[in-house]
Formats: structure tokens, C-alpha cells, sequence
């Protein structure tokens, strides 16, 4: 992949987002792991079973996405180089999510805007997991900023990290890994055997993803408020709570969040009912208000704009 393809496909994303009439490579991706889920459940019973159905689904996804995506350059830069490239950029459009991002986030804050809580809880709901229907304006802001810590991490420079190691292909597998992560990863009683290797991978796929993007933030911040305090502060936070999250990885970037901010995050969430603590990231400075949406999301822009300058650049001098 060259810098100008990687800049074209980030281009492409700011401007278009993810169009729902366009064939995106991750919904046919849940597809396959719907219908797989499906025959695992009605058929195999054992914990066994599932644990070696899981395996190799999270190996042949990914796989199958790697190599589809490969055939496709492959095939397009057969009949001309310009097709070649177009078929790059497409694809490698396909897996950054820097634009989706900003719209579900805006959702929330143009329901704010409107003094409307419910549809508030209405639009939050779409970016988290957790149960939404008694969230207070906090608990909403609160969950908007650790999503837009998180989804900088897993939707923006993770992607960008393996289009820049290895292209679209490699970008499409990390994607695919994301997805399985996303619908089966979980350690509840159906997935406990079936998501444990899809949940192990996506570990590993975002370990060096999370702590760059921790890092970056830790930077952007000291940009975007100008700040050397709140640089070290972000730095201090990041060192300390880091680690903290229940997650190998989420805690990085939220953690990093949370020092540029001066907010705590992390508490008490409530998944079917039931409360979930998760430890504390950050030092309650300032209360959580609307405002830190905004800023959240300007820490946001300003990470991705230094990992795609720093990804084209590398990429740039690399082709030299």
C-alpha cells in the first residue's frame, strides 16, 4: 500500500462515512458469524466441541478475509494498475470508522442540544453495550467519552496500523477479527467455550494498537490545549490506571482519556440488570458535563490526524 492509497481511503472516510446501500465487507462478515453461531449451537454440544468450533472460526475468518481482500487487488490490478488502486483504497475504506464514529457521537450531543434525555439514552445505545434506559446525563456522557476512547483505538488506529504494516488485506483480517470479538467474545454462559480464541485474538490483535493510541492521546492532548501540565497529567493517568480495566487493552486509551480531560471514568454499569463495577480510571477533577463530549472528540480527531500523517509519511519514505 502506498501513502497516497492510505490517504486517499482516510480521505474517502471523512467524506462518506460508511453508507448503509454500500456492501460492507463487515456485515458480510456478521453474516458468516451469525449463520456459524447458529450451527454451533444447534448442533454441538460439549464445551470441547465449541472450543475447537470457536478456533477455527477465528482462524478461518480472518484468513478468508485476508485472502478475499488479496484477490480482489490482485484481480483488479490484472486488468489496469488504476483499477489496482482503486480496488486498494476501497478496501482499505472499508475498515476505518473515524467518520461512523463522529456521527453516533454527534447523535448524542444533538439530543443533548434538544434537552431530550430519552432520545439521548436512545442514541447511546447504539455505541455500547451496557443498559441505557436509567442512564442519568453523567452516566451518558460517561459512557460517550470511554466509547470515543475505545472506538480511537479499535475503529481508527488499529486499522490504520495494519495498513500500514500490510495493507488492505491485513486491515480486512484485523476487521474481521474486531467483528468476531464484537459478537461473540463474551464470557457469558453462550459464548464462555464458543468466543474464549475470537476473545484471546482480539487481544492480541490490539495490544500494540491500544498502547499507541494511549500514547498518541497522551500527545494530542498537550495539541490541543496546549498544555504541558495536561500532557504530564495524561502521562501520570495512563501509567497508573492503564492497566486497571478488566481488559488488556480498553484501559490504555480510556485511561489516557481520562488525565487530558481531568474527569474520572469507569464505575458501576448495568448489562441485562445486573450491576458491573469496573475499576476507576482518572481523578474526579471535574465533574463529567457535555462539554467533555466535545473535547473527547476533539482529542479524537486530533490522534487520528497524527497516526494517519505519521502512516502516510512512514509509508512515503518506505517507497522511496
Amino acid at each position: 500500500m502506498t501513502g497516497g492509497e492510505l490517504a486517499a481511503a482516510c480521505v474517502l472516510d471523512a467524506a462518506v462515512g460508511d453508507p448503509r446501500w454500500f456492501p460492507h465487507p463487515v456485515r458480510w462478515m456478521g453474516a458468516v458469524v451469525n449463520w456459524c453461531d447458529r450451527l454451533v449451537h444447534r448442533r454441538f454440544l460439549s464445551p470441547a466441541t465449541q472450543r475447537m468450533a470457536g478456533l477455527l472460526l477465528a482462524i478461518a475468518l480472518p484468513t478468508g478475509a485476508y485472502g478475499v481482500g488479496a484477490l480482489l487487488i490482485w484481480w483488479a490490478g490484472l486488468i489496469d494498475v488504476f483499477w489496482g488502486t482503486v480496488a486498494t483504497v476501497l478496501l482499505a475504506w472499508t475498515t476505518l470508522a473515524a467518520r461512523d464514529l463522529i456521527d453516533h457521537v454527534l447523535s448524542v450531543q444533538r439530543a443533548f442540544q434538544s434537552d431530550s434525555l430519552t432520545e439521548a439514552r436512545v442514541a447511546v445505545a447504539k455505541i455500547v453495550g451496557r443498559d441505557t434506559a436509567e442512564m442519568t446525563e453523567a452516566d451518558i456522557v460517561r459512557a460517550t467519552v470511554e466509547t470515543i476512547a475505545e472506538s480511537t483505538a479499535d475503529g481508527i488506529v488499529a486499522p490504520l496500523f495494519y495498513l500500514v504494516i500490510g495493507g488492505a488485506p491485513l486491515a480486512l483480517a484485523y476487521k474481521a477479527v474486531s467483528t468476531l470479538d464484537s459478537m461473540i467474545g463474551h464470557m457469558d454462559e453462550r459464548y464462555r467455550w464458543f468466543g474464549w480464541a475470537s476473545a484471546r485474538l482480539d487481544d492480541v490483535a490490539n495490544f500494540l494498537p491500544a498502547r499507541i493510541t494511549a500514547l498518541v492521546l497522551v500527545l494530542s492532548s498537550g495539541l490541543l490545549f496546549r498544555s504541558w501540565p495536561v500532557m504530564q497529567r495524561a502521562w501520570r493517568i495512563l501509567l497508573r490506571d492503564g492497566a486497571a480495566h478488566p481488559s488488556p487493552n480498553s484501559g490504555h486509551p480510556e485511561a489516557a482519556m481520562a488525565g487530558a480531560l481531568g474527569v474520572q471514568l469507569g464505575g458501576i454499569n448495568l448489562y441485562d440488570g445486573l450491576p458491573v463495577a469496573r475499576p476507576c480510571l482518572g481523578d474526579p477533577d471535574q465533574p463529567l458535563t457535555r462539554a467533555h463530549i466535545s473535547l473527547a472528540l476533539r482529542l479524537m480527531l486530533w490522534t487520528s490526524f497524527v497516526c494517519v500523517l505519521w502512516g502516510v509519511g512512514w509509508l512515503l519514505m518506505v517507497k522511496e
